[in-house]
């Protein structure tokens, strides 16, 4: 089998939210859908955070690396990718790419064996896996009607973040966590995320141990991104005073970026986004590597209903991992797949069973979100 064409295309006309100082409008292209085409007619599907633009400028370079190739061969083509791309990306658009492109190879690798992608990463912990709601904070009012909606819906776990959270006064951070707090319940779990990745993020360490310090009365399952991205000390620093675990490393990109932090003592959670650290190939570096620093793993996962699947099968491959961020209310999660996904009484998510991913674009839904039909068509 070789792989002979790969296709791309970015979702818009619904794109929710981000929470971002210059924030996202309906037609920003944020998400970019990948398929990779192969000569027996099998076509893996994969997800990128990036936007459609960089997703094609990226592929001038590793199309090149990947047409002609065995795509049942995802781990070892993502290194030739890597290693042959060292000097035009090493972390940036380039390696955002890959990300897709490695998610759309397990998927082959599951189609053309019959297995799901938690077994071909070498077996299934659990067959069903914890989601929590991801959810922008809002005025007192909103917020406490969102979350006590999700929790009728059966969510039982929930994140909120961003917003004015850090942004306006310390006042307000308090207001909105015990806002959400009294709205789940006590017997529910919460963790904050400040949003630490924010453009100019002002706020530094002083400000993230008092934080810290508020979210314990709460009991805040974990604080995320309270520093800037590449604050290292301050992370190591924040994490020795913290009563309530520090979470962190969205932005950060393949295994090289999480050894600096893991070694240093940074983090209690380390959350690589597989859409964007280097696919399903390098988060499962990632988490092996997080176990052995004794660092738990929960993937960032504020994308597609593609990238949530593939969270959902690396969750089940590893012992520890038991939570999966959903993001509420996208239609590019809701809407994008045939079935959907759906909570069961118990609020859990079951990991998709069929080959491969598991799940199947719907096409309706393509014609109304992707800026190019051509994704499967000859």
């Amino acid at each position: 089998m070789k792989i002979t064409d790969i296709r791309v295309s970015g979702l818009r006309g619904a794109t929710p939210k981000g929470g971002w100082s210059r924030e996202l409008q309906p037609d920003a292209i944020v998400h970019t859908l990948i398929a990779v085409h192969t000569d027996e007619g099998l076509v893996g599907v994969g997800s990128v955070f990036s936007s459609e633009a960089l997703v094609r400028a990226a592929l001038d370079v590793l199309a090149p690396i990947c047409i002609g190739a065995d795509p049942r061969e995802p781990d070892r083509l993502s290194q030739l990718m890597h290693e042959n791309t060292f000097w035009l990306g090493r972390g940036g658009a380039v390696t955002h790419a890959i990300s897709g492109i490695d998610i759309a190879l397990w998927d082959i690798l599951g189609q053309s064996t019959g297995l799901p992608i938690g077994t071909l990463l070498g077996g299934r912990y659990r067959d069903r896996v914890r989601p929590y709601a991801s959810v922008l904070i809002e005025e007192a009012p909103l917020l406490a009607d969102n979350l006590v909606e999700l929790a009728a819906q059966g969510f039982t776990a929930f994140k909120i973040g961003w917003g004015t959270f850090g942004r306006v006064s310390e006042a307000v951070d308090e207001e909105a966590v015990r806002t959400a707090r009294e709205a789940i319940g006590a017997d529910k779990l919460l963790a904050v995320d400040a949003g630490g990745s924010d453009a100019f993020w002002r706020n530094g360490f002083k400000w993230a141990a008092r934080a810290a310090d508020m979210l314990v009365a709460y009991e805040v399952a974990w604080f995320e991104e309270a520093l800037r991205p590449d604050d290292l000390a301050g992370y190591v620093n924040l994490r020795r005073k913290s009563k309530v675990p520090i979470a962190g490393g969205e932005v950060l990109t393949r295994r090289q970026e999480f050894v600096r932090f893991l070694t240093a003592g940074a983090f209690d959670i380390v959350q690589p986004d597989t859409t964007k650290a280097g696919g399903l190939s390098e988060s499962r570096r990632i988490a092996w590597l997080a176990e052995a620093f004794g660092a738990q793993f929960i993937s960032h996962g504020w994308n597609t209903a593609i990238g949530l699947a593939a969270d959902l099968h690396l969750a089940s491959s590893l012992p520890g991992t038991e939570l999966v961020e959903y993001k509420t209310g996208s239609a590019y999660i809701d809407d994008i797949i045939a079935d959907g996904f759906s909570l069961d009484d118990e609020g859990m998510l079951a990991v998709p069973a069929g080959p491969g991913l598991g799940v199947r674009l719907d096409p309706d839904a393509l014609a109304r979100y992707a800026t190019d039909h051509r994704l499967f068509d000859v």
